[in-house]
């Protein structure tokens, strides 16, 4: 049976465990950097094929990122979580060539229900954009605890 010492090594796990499933991940050269209970970090950097019109991160790349964190952080208890709402403030622009940083942290949880932000910054500390997310967890469990660590 998998043990961990702490939570911060289960999130972790359950992190690295859906990062390794998720082939959005690799597509976008999303890199996870950090994971615990209750929070993750995870970066990507802005590529020119992920820009809109005005050469500028495409919004949905930027929401991509954030919710990658948000699940991974909601997720964290090793207790299958899916959002059931998110919303998205963006606040300045991202271009290619910066690597935006996505920091989810849970504001609080009771019951089936969680409340999370993720804040997301580029290198010089600039706020792009903060998104806020519900989850409900669903049951069940993304590791297989029972599994031996190898």
């Amino acid at each position: 049976m998998t043990k961990f010492n702490t939570p911060d090594e289960k999130g972790l796990a359950v992190a690295n465990t859906l990062y390794a499933r998720e082939t959005t991940s690799e597509a976008w050269g999303l890199k996870l950097i950090d994971a615990g209970e209750g929070w993750a970090k995870c970066s990507m950097l802005i590529r020119k094929d992920m820009l809109n019109g005005l050469k500028t991160a495409h919004g949905g790349m930027i929401f991509s990122l954030a919710d990658t964190a948000f699940a991974w952080a909601c997720n964290s208890r090793n207790v299958a979580t899916f959002a059931q709402q998110a919303s998205i403030s963006f606040l300045s622009p991202a271009y290619a060539g910066e690597t935006l940083v996505a920091e989810a942290r849970e504001d609080g949880a009771s019951g089936r229900t969680g409340v999370y932000t993720v804040r997301v910054t580029v290198d010089d500390g600039r706020v792009v954009a903060v998104f806020q997310g519900l989850s409900r967890t669903a049951g069940g469990s993304v590791l297989d605890e029972r599994e031996s660590n190898s």
